[in-house]
C-alpha cells in the first residue's frame, strides 16, 4: 500500500476539529497513487451530516510551494461543475494544512472506478471531458511552468548515467531517436492550464459516463494539444505498449473535437507531441527505474511500455492518431 505518512485515530481526530465535517466513522489508506498518501475517510455529524472524503498528505515529491496552485486549479474546476473534487475549506477558510509534518488537504470523494480496459466509447467519454476542462480553464490564467517539458528531458536522460541499456537492449536507441526528434518541438500552439497526466487510474467512471478527473500534480500551463496528445498516448494502447487502439483513438480524438476546435497546426503537430508525451514517461519511468529501491513500497512501472509507443509515434501522422 502506497502509504509514506501514518495517521493515527488521534492525529486524525485532532485535524478534524478544525472542520466542520462531524467525527471518523471509517478511515482507510488508499493503495492508488504513488506521489501521496492517500486515505478514504468517512464521517457523521457536522452542519452536513456527515460524508466522504479523500484526505492527502503531500510527500517530498510534490513542491510545498506549488500546493496552493494546484487547489486553486481543482476549486476553480469544481465551481465550474465539472468532475473534479474540490478542496475543502476548515472553520477559517483554509484549505492547506500540516498534518504529521505534512501538508495535508480534505478534498471531496468523487464516486466512480478507474476502467482498467478502455473501450472506444470511454475514451470518446474522456476526450470530451478533457476538452470541456480545457474550455473551464479559459479564465484560469495563473501560471506554472511545465517541470517535465522538453528542456527536462535531455538532462533527465543524461542522469540515468549510460543505464539505459539496463532496463533493455533497445532502450538507449529509442531514447536517442525521440530526443533527436524533440529538437524540433513544436512552437507558439494555443496555450493552456493542462492536466498532462490524464492516464486511466486518474479518471473515475460509472455507467460509461466521467464521474470524477483526479491527481492534477503533474498540471502545468502549456499546449492543449499537448494534453491532448498525452491522453492519446495514455489511452490507445495496450498496457505493454504492443498494440495500438485505432477505434480508441477515434473516440478519443472525435469526444475531444466535440467540444473545441483544434487549429491545423494544433492537428499537425500532434504526432511530434504525442513522441514527446512518451518520451517523457520513458524517461521517467527508466529513473525511477534504475533508482527505486528493491524494497520501496511503490511498485516500478516498466519504461518499455512508454518507449514502444515512442516508436509508433515517430512514425504515425496525424491521420493514425485519429485526429
Amino acid at each position: 500500500m502506497a502509504v509514506y505518512t501514518p495517521v493515527s485515530a488521534a492525529d486524525l481526530a485532532g485535524f478534524l476539529a478544525g472542520y466542520d465535517v462531524g467525527s471518523a466513522t471509517s478511515f482507510k489508506g488508499i493503495a492508488e497513487g504513488v506521489e501521496n498518501s492517500n486515505f478514504l475517510l468517512e464521517t457523521k455529524g457536522g452542519s452536513s451530516g456527515g460524508g466522504r472524503f479523500i484526505l492527502t498528505l503531500y510527500e517530498k515529491r510534490v513542491d510545498e510551494r506549488d500546493l496552493p496552485w494546484f487547489l486553486a486549479l481543482m476549486g476553480h474546476l469544481a465551481a465550474k461543475g465539472l468532475p473534479v473534487p474540490g478542496p475543502v475549506a476548515d472553520r477559517g477558510g483554509a484549505v492547506l494544512q500540516v498534518l504529521n509534518s505534512r501538508p495535508a488537504c480534505l478534498i471531496e470523494f468523487l464516486p466512480g472506478v478507474s476502467v482498467t480496459e478502455a473501450t472506444p466509447a470511454a475514451a470518446h467519454a474522456v476526450g470530451a471531458a478533457l476538452g470541456r476542462m480545457h474550455n473551464a480553464l479559459a479564465d484560469f490564467t495563473a501560471p506554472r511552468p511545465n517541470a517535465l517539458g522538453p528542456v527536462s528531458w535531455p538532462p533527465l536522460a543524461a542522469r540515468c548515467n549510460g543505464r539505459l541499456g539496463e532496463i533493455d537492449a533497445g532502450l538507449p536507441d529509442a531514447v536517442a531517436r525521440g530526443l533527436a526528434a524533440a529538437a524540433d518541438w513544436p512552437r507558439g500552439l494555443p496555450q493552456s492550464t493542462i492536466h498532462a497526466d490524464l492516464f486511466p487510474d486518474n479518471v473515475l467512471m460509472l455507467d460509461g459516463q466521467v464521474t470524477g478527473l483526479i491527481d492534477f500534480y503533474f498540471a502545468c500551463t502549456d499546449a492543449r494539444a499537448y494534453d491532448v496528445a498525452v491522453t492519446h498516448a495514455a489511452w490507445c494502447f495496450s498496457a505493454d505498449g504492443r498494440q495500438f487502439f485505432p477505434e480508441r483513438a477515434e473516440g478519443l480524438m472525435s469526444g475531444y473535437l466535440d467540444e473545441v476546435a483544434l487549429s491545423p497546426a494544433e492537428r499537425a503537430a500532434l504526432p511530434r507531441l504525442a513522441a514527446g508525451a512518451a518520451l517523457r514517461f520513458t524517461l521517467t519511468r527508466a529513473y525511477d527505474w534504475l533508482n527505486t529501491p528493491a524494497d520501496a513500497l511503490v511498485t516500478r512501472k516498466d519504461p518499455m511500455a512508454f518507449a514502444r509507443r515512442l516508436s509508433w509515434y515517430l512514425d504515425a501522422t496525424a491521420e493514425m492518431m485519429g485526429g
